[in-house]
Formats: structure tokens, C-alpha cells, sequence
């Protein structure tokens, strides 16, 4: 890519011109590589994606038990609702991690993410009951799994 801007900058044809483009472009990504991509873990990466395959049908599944408890909450003429709002550690290495966890939360009926990052989660819960089963931890364990590619 660099080569090639060499190239449409330059716009000299020329052998020398086209060689020096070459040694440079390649120097500078050869310097440049752990600073801006990092060394390359495929491995960890298709397990990654593995353990995300596996995660989706799981959060669709509490998606839908959360919607029918939505339901439920909406048509009891019992006043069930009792919002809350609470903070956890999340225990989370990486921005992926928590950008995946908090939309998970906020995808779920009667949970909203207010804040989150690696440290703190504030999160809203319309019951007790859907804040305590977010404190027990289950969906940042397998956040967790994606994280480090188990499967």
C-alpha cells in the first residue's frame, strides 16, 4: 500500500525511482509492524470467533426468556417493577470484551447499559431480579471465554 502511494505521489517511472520506492516502503513497514498491527495470534483469533458462534444462540435464548419476563411485568397488575441501578467489576482484559458485554446487556429487555469499561459497569435493571441474575455473572464468564478464545 505504501508502495503504491510511492508511486501515485511520484508518478516517476523510472527504475531508480521505482527501487527506492520499494527499499523504503518496505523499511518502513518492517520498522512500523509491532506498532501498528501488533504480532499476529491467528490461532486465538479463530477461537475467538468459535467462542463468539457459540455465544450468540446463548444471548438470543436470554433475549427472548428477558422479553417474555418484560411481558410478564407489563400484563401482572401486581406493581412488580422495581428499577435499579448497580455497578460491577466486570473483569475484562480487552475494549472488545466490553463493548460486546455492554451491548449484550442493552439487547436484553429490562437492562440498559449506562456506563462501561474494563473496571466498572453501571447498569439500569427494571427488577431487582434481572440485576441480581446480571450479578451472578454468567454472561460476563462467557464474555470472558470470547476473550480468550475458549471454547
Amino acid at each position: 500500500i505504501m508502495f503504491i502511494f510511492w508511486v501515485v505521489l511520484s508518478w516517476n517511472f523510472e527504475p531508480v525511482f521505482l527501487s527506492i520506492g520499494i527499499i523504503c516502503s518496505l523499511l518502513v513497514a518492517y520498522w512500523s509492524h509491532d506498532l501498528l498491527i501488533g504480532e499476529p495470534d491467528f490461532g486465538l483469533t479463530v477461537r475467538r470467533y468459535l467462542s463468539l458462534a457459540e455465544f450468540v444462540p446463548w444471548l438470543l435464548w436470554q433475549i427472548i426468556l428477558a422479553n417474555l419476563h418484560v411481558v410478564y411485568l407489563t400484563l401482572n397488575p401486581k406493581d412488580l417493577i422495581e428499577p435499579i441501578v448497580i455497578r460491577f467489576n466486570p473483569n475484562l482484559q480487552t475494549e472488545m470484551g466490553v463493548v460486546i458485554l455492554a451491548n449484550s446487556i442493552t439487547l436484553t429487555p429490562g437492562t440498559v447499559t449506562i456506563m462501561a469499561n474494563k473496571d466498572e459497569f453501571i447498569v439500569h435493571a427494571i427488577t431487582h431480579r434481572d440485576a441480581e441474575s446480571l450479578l451472578q455473572g454468567e454472561m460476563q464468564a462467557r464474555v470472558r471465554d470470547i476473550e480468550q478464545g475458549k471454547i
